[in-house]
């Protein structure tokens, strides 16, 4: 055979690979809820009704050792980038993305991808999501704001593209969301063979809490009987879908550590109130404000079903990798009585008519530590720390042509950065060395792959740190501290509600970890050294 043929050949046999594995590969879906709790769904325990996601956990795998990064700029770092947040240059609340890491689009999209992310970006506004590898975004640049009011807060990108238009009083946040990401998807279908990566990130359920008032209907009376009677409650159903081992007793209310608010409220370093000693008023507001919680928990799994729906009708459900999660624990700011106005020390005793007042486009609050403390169960603490509350995420994956097992629990600890790894695997991309003449750094995670197999996966190390609180899990193993306090030490086959420190009986397990913690953080760059 003549040699141009034999080139010929070859190519036409490379051309129909690559073309049949474009087609095989899935579709990606990443989900990400905003300070949604631990046990918050109803296949995690919780009493909001959360049908859809609900059926992605028995038609999928739910996770019951997953982890965030406490906080929500650097769990987005992680899981955009699979470094650690202080690696990817958001350690804090700070950004953007620095050119030592590069995102999951910006590795997909060269094979072969079509790339797209709809929600909340706050990673920066000066390296944005179309510069960092999506095609089409829509969504919040800044990390929160009304859900009620489109302009100035929500941006449409590149600018120039085809953009939808809301009646005065129509645009809701959520809902705009699930209308975007199917507009998207139809995008993607006009480009048969190649598979599509989405990133859709629902502001919802961060404050300020907003929702419709028929949603808001729904909760009202759940709440009334207060966060003690849900905590107990959530724990007996957790233990009844297994997702927690029946021996396992409930957290006492949990502490509100120091911070510059709940100095001037005057909670700080004390312990959320037991319902009962609460005034009746106090009460009323506090109900209602869980209730909007829920409500727009309620609202985020009706957009999901939206989007499912859409897939189930385009045939493209069965092969598409859908991923939920959420960034960080429940938030406690600032104390039991959440804020009013702004992210701040103020709040409102809301009595009589004004309640109905409470959730609606006029309003601006959160549900506080009280009710955060609820939405964790059974752990302890929130958002910003690295105890269970504050890291342990519902995650939830469904892939009906991948999944060897479906409607399992998975105990294996994994992590953030596993995802941008498990992406890799699937898809088969490269992942560059260097970008622009800059050094990138390798991931750091573990594909999930294997697990999707029904395969055992060996669980790497996991580290965290946030604010000077900081963490790492290792086995069995789990070393913690709050911010300039000392290290606490739990096991956590048997104690995962971290309330009997070994710290004092176990120096030797103490100093291995707190010597492993120390050398990555002096790898990935963080800023502190732990406490001996």
């Amino acid at each position: 055979m003549p040699r141009f043929k034999q080139i010929f050949l070859g190519f036409f046999l490379l051309l129909n690979v690559l073309t049949l594995n474009a087609v095989e590969r899935p579709n990606i879906l990443v989900i990400l809820a905003d300070d949604l709790g631990w046990s918050d769904l109803g296949c995690y325990g919780g009493e909001i009704k959360t049908p859809n996601l609900d059926a992605l956990a028995k038609g999928g795998l739910r996770f019951t050792q997953f982890y965030n990064s406490a906080r929500c700029c650097p769990s987005r770092a992680s899981l955009l980038t699979g470094l650690h947040p202080h690696q990817a240059g958001v350690p804090d609340m700070n950004g953007p993305l620095n050119k030592s890491c590069v995102t999951i689009p910006e590795v997909l999209k060269p094979a072969g991808y079509r790339c797209y992310m709809v929600g909340k970006w706050h990673l920066g506004h000066g390296v944005g999501p179309i510069a960092r590898g999506f095609e089409e975004f829509y969504g919040m640049l800044d990390g929160f704001n009304s859900c009620w009011q489109e302009s100035p807060y929500y941006s449409r990108l590149p600018a120039a593209h085809a953009k939808r238009e809301y009646a005065p009083g129509k645009f809701y946040s959520t809902d705009v969301f699930a209308d975007y990401a199917l507009d998207f998807i139809d995008d993607a279908g006009k480009t048969p063979g190649k598979p599509w990566f989405m990133y859709l990130a629902f502001n919802a359920p961060h404050f300020p809490l907003h929702a419709y008032p028929e949603d808001i209907a729904k909760y009202e009376q759940a709440y009334a009987q207060g966060w003690d009677k849900i905590r107990e409650q959530r724990l007996v159903r957790q233990k009844e879908l297994g997702l927690v081992s029946k021996n396992l007793t409930l957290t006492p209310r949990s502490d509100i550590p120091a911070n510059r608010f709940n100095t001037q409220t005057g909670w700080a370093d004390k312990t959320n109130p037991a319902w009962g000693s609460l005034p009746e008023d106090r009460r009323k507001d506090l109900a209602r404000r869980m209730a909007v919680y829920a409500a727009m928990v309620d609202r985020l799994d009706q957009a999901v079903g939206r989007v499912v729906g859409h897939l189930k009708e385009t045939s493209q459900i069965k092969n598409t990798l859908i991923v939920f999660l959420s960034d960080n624990g429940a938030c406690a700011e600032w104390d039991p009585y959440g804020f009013d106005v702004s992210s701040s020390a103020i709040n409102i005793l809301h009595q009589g008519e004004n309640l109905k007042t409470v959730g609606g486009p006029e309003s601006y609050i959160s549900y506080g530590s009280g009710w955060a403390n609820a939405c964790n169960s059974p752990w302890r603490l929130y958002k910003h720390y690295g105890h269970e509350g504050g890291i342990s995420a519902p995650f939830i994956m469904h892939w009906p042509e991948g999944l060897k097992h479906t409607g399992g629990l998975v105990s294996r600890p994994s992590y953030l950065i596993d995802i941008m790894a498990t992406c890799l695997e699937l898809s088969g991309a490269s992942y560059p060395k260097e970008r622009d003449g800059h050094e990138i750094l390798p991931p750091e995670g573990t594909s999930l792959l294997p697990i999707f197999k029904g395969e055992s996966a060996a669980a790497k190390p996991i580290f965290m740190e946030h604010e000077g609180n900081r963490a790492v899990r290792d086995g069995k193993w789990k070393l913690v501290a709050l911010a300039g306090k000392p290290w606490e030490l739990y096991d956590m086959e048997k104690d995962r509600v971290e309330m009997h420190d070994l710290a004092q009986k176990q120096p030797k397990k103490v100093r291995e970890l707190a010597a492993s913690w120390d050398a990555w953080a002096k790898r990935a760059k963080v800023a502190i050294q732990a406490d001996k």
